[in-house]
């Protein structure tokens, strides 16, 4: 064979770069203050003469919109608002075409003009998807309104929809450049909400942070009585408690995060109390709350330890004492049935690329990871949770309130 009639050898080419990411969380009381900058106040600085989008969520709008309106109004900012609903079942494609079609008829620029949503996590996932979307992706600003929001959602880089049944099927990994916190907005959200982000801040406590668990074990009713808000009117909370527990709450929330925030690794501590709760969460709508199936999650784990001798029965009880005291139900019948939960689990491990990566607790503030979780142990900690439903039920009566 001559050279003229030798095979070609394809070229090939690789393309290797990197993404700086950085974003900020900033804590602002009176953000509705008209003098307060911050709402106002563009990713990298500066302010825009542009129309800003801002999307509330229903209840938002009922409580603070006319706050909202003065406040843009009165630093002469114009504005359009979508007002939209906030629940879980809303996290849905169709709504995220809303907020894109919204930003058209508004010209949002491509990044001197980003969408602002005030809300709850579930407005700030669809808004968030949306952004990611337009024009391949665009900055917005993030308010999180809710307990669960400022302490969880808000140092999430991720987005995400529900479809086909499953949590969070679709989304994508868009950080806003800014979060802004007021934990003033906590003072009008119903108690079971303030209950609901107290299952994520339950979740920190048990994977990395005793301090925090002793907080929440000590304080976390009054916290929830007091919707984290200081003055006379919280009675036996000290001073700083509501400080420390939601900073600690973020604070951990964010060393676990920035190593890994694109889970290139999926061995993730901040899994545990998730690796169930999806499905019995989508299962169980509209009853359970996100946070609230996340507590049942993070006790059902700390049986499947306890069961293992990874920790001892006095921890145990310690985990489901400190969950009934913050009043989330331990159990739910969704966490009672084999079925359902192996299935849960089989879908964890195609999300987690084949393997179960299941975080459980070696100690309060510590976990390792099971990879060869059986169902017959499935089967025994699901009878432990049918006992502590049993034994729930009438120290959580009434507890949704």
């Amino acid at each position: 064979m001559n050279s003229a009639t030798k095979p070609r050898v394809p070229l090939r080419w690789t393309i290797q770069t990197q993404l700086p990411v950085a974003y900020e969380i900033v804590e602002t009381p009176d953000l509705l203050d008209p003098a307060n900058p911050e709402l106002l106040s563009l990713p990298g600085g500066g302010t825009s003469t542009e129309t800003r989008l801002v999307v509330l969520d229903h209840s938002v709008s009922d409580l603070y919109g006319e706050r909202i309106r003065a406040y843009f109004d009165a630093n002469r900012v114009p504005v359009a608002y979508l007002a939209m609903p906030g629940d879980e079942r809303s996290k849905s494609i169709g709504n995220v075409l809303d907020v894109v079609a919204k930003l058209n008829e508004v010209g949002t620029n491509r990044l001197s003009s980003p969408p602002i949503v005030i809300g709850g996590g579930v407005l700030a996932d669809v808004v968030g998807l949306a952004a990611s979307l337009y024009r391949r992706g665009i900055p917005y600003i993030r308010v999180p309104t809710t307990l669960l929001g400022q302490v969880d959602v808000s140092v999430a880089a991720k987005t995400g929809i529900n479809f086909g049944g499953y949590r969070n099927r679709l989304g994508s990994y868009s950080p806003p450049p800014r979060t802004l916190i007021d934990r003033g907005f906590l003072a009008t959200v119903p108690h079971r909400q303030i209950r609901n982000g107290m299952g994520e801040i339950f979740k920190m406590a048990l994977i990395k942070d005793l301090r925090l668990f002793e907080l929440v074990e000590e304080y976390g009713a009054d916290l929830i009585a007091a919707r984290f808000q200081d003055g006379e009117a919280t009675g036996p909370l000290p001073a700083g408690v509501a400080d420390e527990v939601i900073g600690r709450a973020i604070a951990g929330m964010a060393e676990e995060l920035q190593p890994n925030l694109w889970e290139k690794d999926l061995r993730r501590s901040v899994d545990y109390g998730h690796s169930f709760s999806p499905l019995v969460e989508m299962r169980a709508l509209p009853e359970l709350l996100h946070g609230e199936a996340v507590a049942m999650d993070c006790v059902f784990s700390a049986v499947l330890a306890a069961q293992r001798g990874l920790i001892d029965g006095a921890d145990l009880d310690r985990i489901t004492a400190a969950a009934v005291g913050l009043g989330l139900s331990p159990s739910h019948p969704l966490f009672c049935d084999v079925d359902l939960l192996t299935e849960a689990l089989a879908d964890t491990v195609r999300h987690r690329d084949g393997r179960q990566n299941l975080p459980v607790l070696t100690r309060i503030g510590a976990v390792c990871f099971l990879n060869d979780l059986t169902v017959a142990e499935i089967a025994s900690a699901a009878d432990h949770m049918g006992r502590l439903l049993d034994a729930a039920r009438p120290a959580t009566a009434g507890s949704r309130g």
